[in-house]
């Protein structure tokens, strides 16, 4: 009998070691892939003429709070899950959590070079397939693609479902992540990405879009607390966009996905969408059959980390449209009380509401 995923964290992550690109990149820009060398105790990672260091934000999961420290001196440093699949699966089964959607990528290698930028994407991906191997049941990784092509976009999906990963990731606002995504002039009420949208509906591969999203003032980008604060509500923009250019309505098998991005806004969204549609529907002739929330509700899922007042009104947002997360191993993680965490905002849910957000969205989305 198949097993039952009963907790599924539909957004948590996975820190390669930079190592990787050495190991999966093609031959041809292997010498140009990124590479650890030490300085002094410290270990960067050299690319494209710049040098970083590791982060302690992304592994911290479990850290007493007074204890975060954003920079660290090797790669390897925090959870070994970020990057051995057995380490994950161990902290997963402590935390009582059945399986994960996992996101991680290339976002930061910026370089001009494009071809460059598809290997890299190419030598992720397979890594996360690889990693995903190893617990087929328990692990779905989500692939980056190459948007601002969608020759080179379609190419790379329809490649790595047959290597077993089960979503897209795009970024959330076009042009935001520079020569990662697609010219800022390309926005997603553009058909240009139809052909895409289409290849993503025939391959059962949803489109998630991770945050990504900043302030709009000068300089509030690089402050950690105004940003976070302000990044989740941000999301309203591409589903906004997706929704009201009828791109759901003429590809009604595609699934979106808005990752760790919260719901509380989405229900004041989904009804004010609505309501904006209704009034002015006519003069700006909108191409949709039905209201904002009915594509919302067929083809948008949000998760959320802890969100009291999304799951307060998870009836205006949808049941069916929410799914919960730990965020392993970041800063923001409930791991290892992810018991606890659901307690608190479930309080008073029916178990069957329950269910299904904690676990049943995800399983039924994914095909696990």
């Amino acid at each position: 009998m198949a097993k039952e995923h009963r907790v599924i964290s539909a957004d948590s992550h996975v820190n390669p070691l930079p190592t990787i690109f050495q190991e999966y990149t093609p031959a041809k820009f292997r010498d140009r892939a990124p590479r650890v060398e030490q300085r002094g105790d410290r270990q960067v990672m050299v690319f494209d003429g710049r040098e970083s260091g590791a982060t302690g934000l992304s592994s911290i999961a479990g850290t007493k709070y007074k204890d975060y420290k954003i920079q660290a001196k090797t790669f390897d440093v925090g959870r070994k899950g970020g990057f051995d699949p057995h380490a994950r699966v161990e902290d997963m089964d402590l935390d009582s959590v059945d399986a994960e959607v996992l996101y991680g990528g290339t976002v930061n290698l910026q370089t001009d070079d494009r071809d460059l930028r598809v290997a890299l994407m190419q030598a992720y991906n397979d890594w996360l397939a690889d990693f995903c191997k190893a617990y087929p049941d328990r692990l779905v990784g989500i692939a980056e693609i190459p948007t601002y092509d969608t020759d080179l976009a379609i190419a790379e999906a329809t490649r790595i479902r047959k290597n077993g990963l089960r979503g897209v990731l795009i970024p959330a606002i076009p042009g935001i992540e520079g020569s990662w995504s697609t010219p800022a002039d390309r926005p997603y009420t553009d058909s240009w990405y139809d052909p895409l949208w289409s290849c993503l509906a025939d391959l059962e591969m949803p489109a998630h879009m991770h945050l990504g999203a900043r302030p709009l003032t000068n300089g509030l980008a690089s402050n950690l607390i105004v940003s976070v604060t302000c990044n989740k509500a941000m999301m309203m923009e591409p589903i906004a966009s997706l929704i009201a250019s009828g791109a759901l309505e003429r590809h009604p098998k595609l699934k979106i996905v808005s990752v760790e991005s919260g719901i509380g806004w989405m229900a004041f969204t989904v009804p004010w969408m609505d309501k904006v549609w209704e009034k002015h529907r006519y003069w700006t002739e909108s191409p949709l059959k039905e209201t904002p929330s009915f594509y919302f509700h067929r083809q948008v899922l949000g998760t959320f980390i802890e969100d009291e007042v999304g799951v307060r009104e998870r009836h205006v947002i949808g049941v069916e449209n929410i799914m919960w997360s730990t965020d392993y191993p970041h800063a923001d993680s409930t791991w290892p009380h992810s018991q606890q965490a659901i307690e608190a905002d479930f309080q008073g849910v029916p178990e069957d509401e329950k269910r299904q957000i904690i676990g049943g969205n995800a399983a039924r989305l994914y095909g696990l």
